[in-house]
């Protein structure tokens, strides 16, 4: 996956003149790639321009001017994108009501290791995960995923815990988008 470089990070003053339309942007490549799986489940693929856009916001949100912030959140978020032939994920674990979220989030401590992509062939590609994610008793509701899908393109993204099992097969413009972001990493 392409890295997001410091010459793309915009100054303070210019971003604040861009931002609506970079936003507008954002919101429709994050659109293609958001996949919902069994309701509480939301896989948002990550590609250099979401990342970019979160750097963007993590750098205004903070005022951040120091050259050596900004190369942090660039080295943090380029961190998630995965490597060659990667895909990498922001997994939102969506559980409204917050007694039933903190249980499930302890029920569910395995879920990392049961969620996958299927590609064209069938194969299921499981998720490497950041073990600093998963407590000794419950989940962070945020995960930060990546598939080695070889470069492959996933057609569907699902999970098998025992307790939550679920696929959601990927529409056409979801599996073009995933086509580009692992075209990119030729650039």
């Amino acid at each position: 996956m392409r890295r997001v470089r410091r010459d793309e990070i915009m100054d303070l003053a210019a971003y604040e003149r861009s931002r609506a339309e970079v936003r507008a942007a954002i919101l429709e490549a994050k659109r293609v790639r958001r996949v919902h799986v069994a309701g509480v489940l939301t896989f948002l693929f990550e590609n250099a321009a979401t990342a970019r856009y979160q750097i963007q916001e993590m750098v205004r949100a903070e005022r951040m001017t120091r050259e050596d912030d900004i190369r942090h959140e660039l080295d943090t978020y380029n961190e998630l994108l995965g490597a060659k032939g990667e895909l990498g994920v922001s997994l939102l674990i969506e559980i409204p009501e917050p007694k039933d979220r903190d249980e499930k989030l302890r029920a569910w401590l395995a879920l990392p290791r049961h969620l996958y992509v299927r590609t064209l062939d069938g194969e299921k590609v499981r998720a490497t995960f950041d073990g600093r994610q998963v407590g000794t008793d419950r989940l962070s509701s945020v995960q930060y995923l990546k598939f080695d899908v070889g470069g492959r393109t996933p057609v569907a993204v699902g999970a098998d815990l025992p307790e939550l099992t679920a696929e959601t097969a990927l529409a056409p413009e979801q599996r073009d988008a995933l086509v580009a972001d692992l075209a990119s990493d030729a650039s």
